[in-house]
């Protein structure tokens, strides 16, 4: 198949424009995506568009990714409701390393070529008056306020400052266009204005054509953002932030209608095995083989075979149902992604629902301890807690230290009495 085939049929292809088919056909292209260093770690969001940048490099064509050390001190405006905190330098050039480190251990892993590039290079030389006046000049203002991301923010207000954002990205285009021969730009489909503004200069200042697709925001079988853990947080690529144990987690807990969307667009499966894959899933749909084979796929490529076995390591401990198969000491010293909680050691007893409510705060409530218990959801070291006003004795700590607390099916934490 051809890329542009190739990601349809994944799932990951939204617009594009006139001629990207062909072009891609029969040349060997550089196409790039743009990267602002909003945070110090990229999260599953921002993973789609490197995919591209992977399949790009795997059809033979030379990806670049271009980190926003330029742009990312102003901030871009499409789909926020209000203005982003500008960053101050020290911030900025952390977050800069981080994503950059990222991206470059992605696309390391094909062995082919591909370019990190960062638009300061050029962005801090240049005048403001020079940029109003050799590229300002070409796109209205008319033009600039037509596109969806400037429209939208219309009414909550958008200051200078991010109007210009539109501009900078086109000129980042014009810039790779001319000095490395990149003729294809792709993105987020939120970013198909500040795309086709940067088509529409290279234009009107070459003459000469450019191309460019976008991929479509992600979203759960029920219409919801897809991207964050049932608690709205993000699912970062930094296995500091996130580790493998939790990310393979949110992979594996995903339902069947998201696995089967996800698996075909964050693995490089051929379709023949996605489809096996899914039939067999089907017929005992309780083994979650798709969510296996998809959670494995996507750890391995983020984390690597280490942080595979780390998440598989940590998933068998936490989940066996071996009757009495309790992590030994130095596996709970070691287990990664449970949530670790210190509490000084007494000698006094301590009821099981306090320890929980008020000294962990591991349930909001008492009563949600309760409630929890009775609805048979929580564990006390992998047994069953049927006893709402049981006692926390001695006897009761592993090793003489521990307590490991299952809240729900998916929720574990490890206290220790130091």
């Amino acid at each position: 198949m051809h890329l542009i085939e190739e990601l349809s049929w994944r799932g990951l292809i939204q617009d594009f424009t006139a001629g990207t088919t062909e072009w891609l056909q029969n040349h060997t292209v550089k196409g790039y995506i743009g990267f602002d260093p909003t945070a110090d770690s990229l999260h599953i969001g921002s993973l789609l568009p490197i995919l591209l940048l992977v399949h790009l490099q795997r059809a033979g064509h030379h990806p670049i990714a271009l980190v926003g050390g330029g742009t990312g001190r102003i901030g871009d405006p499409s789909g926020k409701s209000t203005e982003r905190t500008l960053l101050d330098e020290e911030n900025l050039q952390h977050n800069l390393s981080c994503i950059r480190h990222q991206i470059e251990h992605i696309l390391q892993q094909t062995g082919k070529p591909y370019t990190i590039l960062n638009n300061d290079e050029w962005f801090r030389e240049m005048k403001f008056i020079d940029f109003a006046r050799d590229i300002g000049k070409h796109i209205t203002v008319n033009y600039m306020m037509a596109k969806e991301s400037v429209k939208k923010r219309m009414e909550s207000g958008l200051s200078f400052t991010e109007f210009t954002y539109q501009l900078m990205q086109a000129y980042d285009f014009y810039y790779l266009f001319t000095h490395y021969n990149c003729t294809l730009q792709m993105g987020g489909a939120d970013q198909w204005g500040n795309i086709t503004t940067g088509i529409e200069l290279i234009r009107k200042l070459t003459g000469k054509e450019a191309y460019a697709f976008t991929c479509p925001l992600l979203t759960r079988s029920d219409g919801s953002k897809f991207g964050k853990s049932e608690s709205s947080e993000n699912i970062w690529l930094d296995p500091q932030k996130t580790s493998p144990y939790q990310f393979y987690q949110f992979w594996i807990n995903l339902a069947d209608a998201d696995a089967e969307k996800m698996i075909k667009i964050f693995t490089f499966l051929s379709q023949e095995e996605i489809q096996e894959i899914v039939e067999t899933h089907r017929v005992h749909p309780e083994q979650r083989t798709l969510q296996k084979k998809l959670a494995a796929e996507i750890t391995r490529f983020v984390h690597g075979d280490e942080g595979l076995s780390q998440a598989l390591q940590t998933t068998q401990q936490l989940f066996s149902k071996t009757s009495g198969a309790l992590p030994s000491e130095s596996e709970l010293q070691t287990m990664e992604g449970v949530e670790r909680i210190s509490l000084p050691y007494t000698d006094q007893d301590i009821e099981l629902i306090n320890l929980l409510a008020e000294k962990t705060h591991i349930f909001p409530s008492k009563g949600e301890v309760r409630r929890m218990i009775q609805n048979g959801g929580l564990y006390l070291n992998k047994q069953k807690v049927t006893d709402a006003s049981k006692m926390i004795q001695r006897d009761d700590l592993l090793y003489g230290k521990y307590l490991l607390i299952q809240k729900g099916k998916k929720h574990h934490y490890l206290i220790e009495f130091t």
